[in-house]
């Protein structure tokens, strides 16, 4: 069984090696888009994106993402809050070239907003159920209960 804390840290982890989710308005479900997240080592309960001040996500509020880790392995439902991102230093912080190949205007780019996504309930599950559940998997036996175990509702 995987403890809430280190399913939060597998999902960090699997969220590090591969940042990209579909995000959406809460209001607006039907715009849920793949985005890349800008992550921080040292914050736990936030997530950044770059977009554009015409983007459906640039009208802010009540959110939700949605993540599969890069091996299927990892899945998460995240709510929270988007917010527009007003610090400089952030903005520094989480530019690169990659975010520039996207937005070619740059940082100083009139249309460009970075979203600060506040991060609230989120519900995680490992589906890396190892050798042993693996195999009683593939054998047909039943997993549920191991599978159940390695689910959680957390606060990020």
């Amino acid at each position: 069984m995987t403890t809430d804390t280190e399913l939060k840290t597998k999902f960090w982890e699997a969220l590090a090696d591969s940042p990209f989710l579909f995000l959406q308005l809460d209001r607006a479900p039907h715009n849920a888009v793949p985005m890349t997240a800008q992550l921080d080592d040292d914050a736990d309960s936030a997530i950044w994106f770059f977009t554009t001040r015409d983007h459906c996500l640039a009208q802010l509020g009540a959110a939700t993402a949605t993540f599969s880790g890069q091996d299927h392995d990892m899945f998460a439902r995240i709510g929270g809050n988007i917010s527009e991102e007003t610090s400089k230093d952030r903005l520094d912080k989480q530019w690169s070239k990659v975010v520039e190949a996207w937005f070619p205007g740059g940082k100083d780019d009139p249309n460009l907003i970075m979203l600060r996504m506040d991060l609230g309930k989120a519900e995680i599950w490992n589906s890396d159920l190892g050798l042993i559940d693996s195999i009683k998997m593939l054998l047909g036996q039943d997993v549920r209960e191991e599978a159940n175990k390695e689910n959680a509702e957390v606060a990020l």
